[in-house]
């Protein structure tokens, strides 16, 4: 049974509330959660589509109309716009992940362009010329946090990128993190919040929905794709998320939000005791 609560944390001179419209009185603790990616463990704001053609271009063997950075990215705009990847709205309703290997293919060659590039070269110059990347504030302690706590812990990530390429920047900016693996939806044809792309989770992780936590900053994809998959969600609202608040969802502002409230879980033992391994951390 799932009662209304509110958890109110004190944190350093702020307080931070985080809202509980179905969470257990008894709530235990995880064996494992899933992440998102973008905007939940990493920040890719202002990223630069110009400023990554321009060094993709760079290895141009043949660029046979002398086209532009910034020729190139509009045209790659444009096929965007008629896929609905740039419609927040259209995007969810596509279900499907076009892989950016298959986007980079046509692309290029339609502009009579030849790069000296694989196409896992093409996503990693592009990506990391057109966006660094880094930690939201507190992930890498929250991370080690789950790590001493023997909560296992991996990414499911809505993304045109390879599971290899989103793999090597997690461990560029999150360097000592544990994560099991990275699923990318791009080889996976199912995107959140499908269901099936959770279930895949879930099957590679030999978990059970009820044992499982998923945490993401986007309410559609997110909390709805997981709450369907069986799994609690939680929603990683921080400053920066303009969503309006909603009162069916577990809502952390920051990580130390979710650290306090796997701190008050409890852990049935061997006689079904209930006891608070995190109690004293």
């Amino acid at each position: 049974m799932y009662d209304s609560i509110t958890v109110l944390i004190e944190k350093r001179a702020w307080r931070a509330y985080v809202t509980a419209a179905f969470r257990r009185d008894d709530m235990t603790r995880p064996k494992m959660i899933f992440f998102d990616f973008g905007e939940t463990l990493v920040t890719q704001e202002d990223i630069d589509g110009e400023k990554g053609t321009a060094e993709v271009l760079k290895y141009a063997v043949e660029n046979r109309y002398d086209l532009t950075a910034r020729q190139v990215q509009d045209e790659a705009d444009r096929i965007n716009t008629e896929l609905g990847r740039l419609d927040p709205a259209k995007r969810m309703n596509l279900g499907v992940e076009i892989p950016n290997h298959m986007f980079t293919a046509y692309l290029y060659e339609s502009l009579g362009i030849k790069l000296r590039l694989s196409a896992a070269e093409i996503d990693r110059i592009f990506w990391n010329a057109a966006s660094e990347g880094r930690p939201t504030p507190g992930a890498p302690e929250m991370l080690n946090f789950l790590w001493r706590g023997i909560i296992r812990t991996a990414v499911i990530s809505n993304i045109s990128f390879t599971g290899k390429i989103v793999t090597e920047r997690i461990n560029r900016i999150l360097p000592n993190n544990h994560f099991e693996f990275v699923i990318s939806t791009s080889e996976y044809l199912f995107r959140k919040p499908n269901p099936r792309i959770f279930r895949l989770a879930m099957e590679r992780a030999h978990v059970a929905p009820e044992d499982v936590w998923y945490i993401g900053d986007d309410y559609d994809c997110d909390v709805v794709g997981a709450r369907n998959a069986g799994m609690l969600p939680i929603w990683y609202k921080d400053r920066n998320n303009k969503a309006a608040d909603r009162d069916d969802v577990i809502t952390i502002k920051d990580w130390e939000d979710l650290k306090a409230i796997i701190r008050e879980c409890t852990e049935p033992v061997g006689d079904g005791t209930l006891v608070n391994f995190f109690a004293n951390d």
